[in-house]
């Protein structure tokens, strides 16, 4: 497996395959590689001639300064389990080099970051929309994977595709997930063995507002479910929405007659963890 760190041998070497015609699968993530990452990775190798990841921890979208500190960095141990897939390219740049200035461009995408991730995390999107445009310049792939684990980043980064005309594919892959139903998620090695012990309660409360759907309205469904989780005092919800699947807006009533996708967002301790539910 390659290893690159500059903006100028990712460029090189990915503009060359492209020359000889080879079909290059990326898959950028920010580390501390999991089974979620590498069913991404996998996926790429099956559809595509190349497989690039990308390990990142970017600067720009943290907008806590101390979730960014303490963001497992793994990169050896990436590499490695990166290595056992058979990914044919590891990009790994530093900051320096990513951000060699600060951006002065900056996206705004409406109402689809004006709710969840968008309305809790200021300037969030913009900091992700920033250095995936900076990799797609830079990798130049033909399909780029994303989990939808992610999924209002993922929607995001469709808009960012359609606006700036980015000639190539996104695919997103369903939630990995633990035996215990836990989504899989970097963040998830922060958690103290008391804390992953109340984690699936997440899953839970999704599959709760599932079912309680059936039955009762939106707003009925989601009390019934926050009252679910209030009864762990370690878990505090940042928020539990019902929403379009693809607009993201918050859905009064679910008819069957549009996607619905069941959203949270909470923290255990420090730790805080997102989910999702596809309807």
């Amino acid at each position: 497996m390659l290893q690159l760190s500059s903006l100028s041998d990712i460029r090189q070497h990915t503009g060359l395959l492209r020359q000889q015609g080879q079909r290059i699968g990326f898959v950028p993530t920010m580390g501390a590689l999991h089974e979620g990452h590498l069913s991404l990775i996998r996926a790429a190798k099956q559809q595509n001639d190349v497989t690039v990841c990308s390990v990142f921890v970017n600067p720009a979208q943290f907008n806590n300064p101390e979730d960014f500190r303490l963001y497992p960095r793994l990169l050896e141990k990436d590499a490695q389990l990166l290595a056992q897939e058979g990914c044919d390219v590891l990009f790994a740049p530093a900051a320096e080099e990513m951000y060699r200035q600060k951006p002065k461009l900056s996206f705004d995408f409406g109402d689809l970051e004006r709710v969840m991730e968008g309305a809790h995390r200021p300037g969030h999107f913009n900091g992700v929309a920033t250095v995936v445009s900076k990799l797609f310049h830079l990798v130049q792939p033909h399909q780029a994977f994303f989990g939808q684990k992610d999924l209002q980043q993922f929607a995001i980064i469709q808009q960012l595709v359609l606006d700036l005309s980015f000639d190539l594919e996104l695919v997103c892959y369903p939630i990995i997930r633990e035996e215990d139903g836990l989504a899989m998620s970097s963040r998830n090695r922060r958690l103290t063995p008391e804390q992953r012990a109340l984690a699936p309660h997440l899953y839970q409360a999704l599959q709760l507002l599932q079912k309680s759907l059936k039955n009762h309205s939106v707003e009925e469904a989601k009390k019934e479910t926050e009252a679910f989780l209030r009864q762990i005092p370690e878990i505090r919800l940042e928020y539990l929405e019902v929403v379009h699947a693809q607009t993201l807006q918050p859905l009064r009533e679910v008819s069957g007659k549009v996607p619905v996708a069941l959203c949270l967002a909470a923290f255990l301790g420090e730790v805080r963890l997102i989910d999702n539910l596809l309807l």
